[in-house]
């Protein structure tokens, strides 16, 4: 997967941009604050088809212009293709998408053609902070090498959106929660099984090699340290038991309809996997708890690096990487772990650093006021 050329039309503060790449490391260079995350927030885009910034699409159109554009050619398989997205200052408009001149109508259908790893500095707090991160990290990995479990999440999403407005009314209207509440339970256990299965199996592919590369990204005094990560489903069961679907499902269900006095207590659905986590230990201590700055930079590093690598394994090439303002988090020895591991892949860094020494070849891209200079 090779990230060829990137067009902007008043995206941010670029009025309109034409990036090139090289099939390495490039740098964009420039002060804060001049559109460096700008450029890998629209590439970004091309990938799972929403910012990493934002969830309000109409802030990136550039200031007095009504629409913004992006346009991304990449070489995936050997072929060249182009995703095009349009997005209106109207907030009710969807955007328009085009891969390869051809009309997206769900974006579904576009994840998983470009395909990219993002790791910004949030990324860093995904060891330390609540389980939200650890789950959007699982969903975003998975999603862009198995379309269908993006379709399973979104299911399962407006489906708990409706039991919850049904557990909130439950008390004012108890005649209506009693005739529907099996009906929105058991379509939430069947999706939750089917996302379940996919986290649990991609935790448990992913534990060797977030292991192997951890090891690699370590200081001298971090060697002896071995993570271990577990898949913490909401079903209350163990890992493996979750690749039964079936079995899993019929678990859940029981939960969403043992505890229906407490759910309405507490006006939102308790058990479904919107409640997992991933439990991180290193020498059998649990990260959250235990853990130093450096330790938890290394695992999300390695975690990161793993989502490239199993995206590899499954899809047969190595995604792009983009790194946003990564390098001037690490020490140097880590840094230069991360550099040796990303060798031979496309990654794309943003850097306000002048004297930037990679110790490798380089495309470095000036970037000033939505301008980019290679």
């Amino acid at each position: 997967m090779l990230c060829k050329k990137v067009e902007l039309q008043n995206f941010r503060n670029a009025e309109c941009e034409v990036i090139e790449f090289d099939n390495g490391i490039n740098v964009l260079h420039g002060e804060n604050a001049q559109g460096k995350t700008n450029l890998l927030e629209a590439i970004y885009f091309i990938s799972l088809g929403k910012s990493f910034r934002t969830t309000h699409e109409t802030e990136i159109i550039r200031f007095g212009e009504e629409f913004a554009s992006i346009s991304l050619d990449y070489e995936s398989e050997g072929r060249e293709q182009n995703v095009t997205m349009r997005f209106s200052d109207n907030a009710r408009q969807k955007k328009n998408v085009t891969h390869n001149g051809v009309k997206i109508t769900k974006l579904s259908e576009l994840v998983g053609s470009f395909r990219a790893v993002l790791f910004s500095p949030d990324h860093l707090q995904m060891i330390k902070d609540g389980p939200a991160l650890r789950r959007n990290y699982l969903d975003v990995a998975i999603s862009q090498i198995r379309p269908m479990y993006l379709h399973s999440l979104q299911k399962y999403n407006k489906i708990l959106k409706n039991r919850n407005t049904l557990l909130k009314n439950a008390e004012e209207d108890r005649a209506t929660f009693d005739a529907t509440i099996d009906f929105w339970s058991a379509q939430l256990a069947h999706e939750a099984a089917l996302i379940a299965k996919a986290r649990a199996e991609y935790v448990a592919k992913s534990g060797e090699i977030i292991a192997d590369f951890y090891s690699r990204m370590c200081q001298s005094g971090e060697i002896d340290e071995h993570p271990e990560f577990i898949y913490a489903g909401s079903a209350k069961q163990d890992g493996e038991l979750y690749f039964d679907v079936a079995a899993t499902e019929k678990n859940f269900l029981r939960l969403l309809t043992d505890f229906h006095e407490r759910e309405i207590a507490a006006g939102s659905t308790l058990y479904g996997i919107h409640r997992d986590d991933i439990i991180i230990n290193l020498n059998g201590k649990n990260t959250r708890l235990y853990s130093s700055q450096g330790q938890q930079r290394s695992l999300a590093l390695a975690m990161k690096l793993a989502e490239g690598e199993i995206c590899k394994m499954d899809c047969g090439e190595y995604p792009v990487f983009l790194f946003d303002d990564v390098f001037s988090e690490l020490d140097s020895g880590r840094r230069k772990n991360l550099l040796r591991e990303i060798a031979n892949r496309q990654v794309i860094i943003t850097s306000c650093e002048n004297d930037m020494d990679l110790a490798v070849p380089f495309k470095r891209i000036e970037v000033a006021k939505g301008k980019y200079i290679s």
